[in-house]
C-alpha cells in the first residue's frame, strides 16, 4: 500500500487540465475497514491537503456520527474521491472531477484493502461509478432506495452544505437513512 499511496502522490496523468497543479489527495491503509468514496476535493482541501476538512467533511462525520480522530485514521476509514486533486472552479461550483482517477486508481486500492466491511458512496459521480448502471433515476431516489446496494454500498448525498435545502424537503433522510448510516458504520468498524 505505501509504494501505491507514493505513486498516487506522484501522478501527474491531468496535470495539464489543473488550474491549481496536482495534488492528489487520498488516503488508505491494509486495515481499512470502510472505504468513503467522495467526489473530489474542493479548494480548501487542496489547500490543507487534509481530505474532508471543510464544512462537507464535519458535515459527513456527522452524519456518521464518528469523531475526527476515527474519521482520519485509515486503518478505519479509508477516504478515496473519484478524482483525486481540485478540478477547478466551474461556473456554478467545482468541476466535475476528472475521469481519469478512478480507473487509474481505484481498482489497484480496493485491491490492498481487503478488510472493508463498508463502502460509503458520496454524491452522483461515485454512485454513477460504482453501481453499475443500478443507481435511480435520480440520486434523491437512490438514496431513499439505499437499502437496495446494501450491504456492500451505502449511497449518499453530497454532504456539502449546499444540499441543506435538499434535507429540508426530504425529511425521511434524518429520520432513516441516517440512523441506518449510523448503525452499519458501527458495525464496520467493530
Amino acid at each position: 500500500m505505501k509504494n501505491l499511496l507514493h505513486e498516487i502522490a506522484n501522478c501527474r496523468v491531468c496535470e495539464s487540465f489543473l488550474e491549481f497543479g496536482p495534488r492528489p489527495i487520498v488516503t488508505a491503509s491494509e486495515k481499512s475497514r470502510i472505504v468513503i468514496v467522495g467526489q473530489a476535493p474542493g479548494l480548501a482541501v487542496h489547500q490543507s491537503g487534509i481530505p474532508w476538512d471543510d464544512p462537507s467533511g464535519d458535515n459527513l462525520r456527522k452524519w456518521m456520527q464518528v469523531d475526527k480522530t476515527t474519521f482520519y485514521n485509515p486503518e478505519k476509514i479509508a477516504l478515496i474521491p473519484m478524482g483525486f486533486c481540485y478540478p477547478g472552479k466551474g461556473k456554478s461550483g467545482d468541476l466535475p472531477p476528472r475521469k481519469e482517477c478512478a480507473p487509474l486508481w481505484h481498482k489497484k486500492l480496493f485491491d490492498k484493502m481487503p478488510h472493508v466491511k463498508l463502502t460509503i458512496l458520496v454524491g452522483k459521480y461515485a454512485q454513477a461509478w460504482y453501481l453499475d448502471g443500478k443507481h435511480k433515476k435520480n440520486l434523491t431516489e437512490t438514496v431513499k432506495n439505499f437499502n437496495d446496494y446494501l450491504p456492500r454500498y451505502f449511497v449518499l448525498p453530497h454532504s456539502s452544505p449546499r444540499n441543506n435545502i435538499w434535507q429540508a424537503k426530504n425529511e425521511w433522510f434524518g429520520k432513516v437513512v441516517l440512523p441506518e448510516l449510523q448503525k452499519k458504520v458501527q458495525e464496520a468498524l467493530k
